[in-house]
């Protein structure tokens, strides 16, 4: 796939959000969250990542029921990811539609962790 194809599909991905997906963007968006700024669906290497902070080079990855048929591949495009230096936090979607607050606390958290290193 080239990259235009992809940016199309992030661009698709952005406009058809989970729900998941919109309800951790409202608590992330708009430098609201930590006065970091995310990005939604954003290439990086020709993978798509669900949220991504530059100034942090951290991805997060919120994990669906569609995850559990691609666990192999998850955790090799994880790797791949890694290996360019940029920390990755995953985020099961059940969580989030059930307590929303307690997953934006746990992120926080780690990236306190992440800062002090």
């Amino acid at each position: 796939m080239t990259k235009q194809e992809k940016i199309y599909i992030a661009r698709e991905f952005r406009k058809k959000p989970t729900i998941s997906e919109a309800m951790i963007w409202e608590g992330l968006r708009a430098k609201q969250f930590l006065n970091l700024k995310f990005r939604r669906q954003h290439l990086i290497s020709g993978y798509i990542i669900d949220f991504y902070c530059s100034e942090l080079n951290l991805a997060i990855e919120i994990d669906g029921p569609v995850h559990l048929r691609q666990i192999k591949e998850d955790a090799e495009r994880q790797k791949n990811i890694e290996d360019l230096g940029i920390k990755f936090i995953r985020i099961n979607s059940e969580d989030i539609e059930y307590d929303l607050k307690s997953v934006l606390k746990k992120i926080e958290i780690k990236i306190k962790k992440l800062i002090k290193k």
